[in-house]
């Protein structure tokens, strides 16, 4: 049955037994072919690797389901909705490079383009050139997803008075020229409208769709995923760390900003709804909360199930604190929390370079399997903000031991293909 459901809750254990729970049972009102996928929108390798584990051991099995990211889904919806779209577009970013190599020089002499003379003056071996039409070509593609409104307007001809602008959309109307409407922006645009107008072609689309454990998606998804919902099924498992409407709250930043527009009246605080709730929660979640607004605004029926927490140490505190949107105030004894001596829930390790922090997870983690027996490996999961920089610690740490010194078995995911291969990387 069409429509958007959002299932919200602060464990991806209760989420995914929700989508378990949808899975079993096929699409109701769709005539669909017998072997039809079950489509599971995530956002790294390491979430599709987890969910079909945990399908299979909800459901006995995972079979014929596929884990597409956003931009991939993306890109199987246009195809199936224009499928004369060339499997190989000028606007790639790898595409774009090239084409910047060439039009770069043709332009460097005019107006506008004084601040990228001086930076390539003494380019000798085009090595400059190069790199400077990458990283051109990474902007241009993260325009049209993140702000295809300026791309349309420079496409019209429209010129903004910001200075890199100026030049940028020059760039632009050069390497879209006569192909404005092969490029992202300008396809997302006609595939609403299939999906709006219920043409033949979004007939061809897809029977079920579901987005899991995704933290934050760009309008530029979200649009053609609520249109969606209008002709097909669409399940999303998002997962929340409170169970309040937080989508509001405002860090200490965005309240002080809010004061200073009317520090020279006299207007009392309650009637500005200064909403900061939990701190921690207000400052770190700022991209969630963002994403949570967009996602409550549309039409949509909501499911939540949250998991309560009690204050047995200080990190189940604190996940509570969140949960139930609570401030604690440390000069109130009565509202504090005293954790026991020995309390290692939430540890900070100062450590010199990325390879000693390795070493000091290893370490770590054995002291953790020693005081709990019913610890296993599969319960760990290890976090980075880039995975490609710890990855050749991760396995010089702990795929070189000894032969009398335990051994972690382990995995690596979202590493690039390039980064996990010299010989893949010899052919690119």
């Amino acid at each position: 049955m069409p429509g958007l459901k959002i299932y919200t809750g602060n464990r991806l254990e209760i989420l995914a037994g929700k989508l378990a729970q949808i899975v079993k049972s096929p699409v109701s009102g769709v005539s669909l072919p017998p072997l039809s996928q079950e489509i599971i929108i995530v956002q790294s390798r390491g979430m599709e690797r987890w969910l079909s584990m945990e399908l299979a051991r909800l459901n006995g099995i995972c079979a014929n389901c596929r884990f597409p990211f956003p931009n991939a889904f993306l890109d199987e919806a246009l195809n199936r909705c224009f499928p004369d779209i060339p499997i190989t577009s000028v606007f790639d970013p790898g595409v774009m490079t090239f084409s910047l190599l060439k039009i770069l020089p043709d332009n460097i002499d005019k107006p506008g383009f004084e601040s990228l003379k001086r930076y390539l003056a003494d380019d000798t071996n085009d090595l400059k050139l190069f790199q400077l039409s990458e990283k051109l070509a990474d902007i241009f593609d993260q325009y049209v997803i993140f702000r295809p409104d300026l791309i349309f307007t420079w496409e019209k001809n429209g010129e903004d008075k910001v200075k890199p602008h100026m030049w940028q959309a020059r760039l632009w109307r050069e390497i879209a020229g006569g192909k404005e409407n092969l490029h992202r922006a300008s396809l997302q645009r006609a595939l609403i409208n299939e999906l709006r107008t219920h043409s033949p072609a979004s007939d061809r689309l897809f029977g079920r769709v579901s987005v899991f454990g995704i933290s934050a998606l760009p309008p530029f998804h979200m649009q053609v995923i609520e249109e969606l919902s209008g002709i097909t099924e669409v399940n999303m498992f998002l997962l929340s760390p409170c169970m309040e409407y937080w989508a509001d709250t405002l860090n200490d930043a965005g309240a002080a900003r809010i004061k200073s527009k009317y520090a020279g009246e006299a207007v009392d605080e309650k009637y500005l709804h200064l909403e900061t709730g939990n701190r921690l929660l207000a400052s770190m979640g700022e991209l969630g909360r963002t994403f949570f607004r967009h996602i409550i605004s549309a039409d949509h029926e909501l499911i939540e199930e949250y998991d309560e927490h009690e204050c047995l140490d200080m990190l189940s505190c604190l996940q509570s604190d969140i949960l139930y949107m609570k401030e604690r105030k440390i000069s109130d004894e009565s509202d504090a929390f005293h954790p026991d001596a020995g309390d290692a829930s939430i540890q900070f390790h100062s450590c010199h370079s990325p390879m000693r922090e390795v070493e000091v997870l290893y370490d770590n983690l054995l002291a953790m399997f020693e005081d709990d027996s019913g610890l296993v490996p599969n319960d760990i999961l290890v976090m980075t903000p880039d995975i490609e920089i710890y990855a050749p610690f991760v396995h010089a740490v702990f795929d070189t031991r000894g032969d009398n010194e335990p051994r972690i078995p382990f995995s690596v995911s979202d590493r690039s293909i390039r980064r996990e291969s010299g010989v893949v990387d010899g052919f690119l």
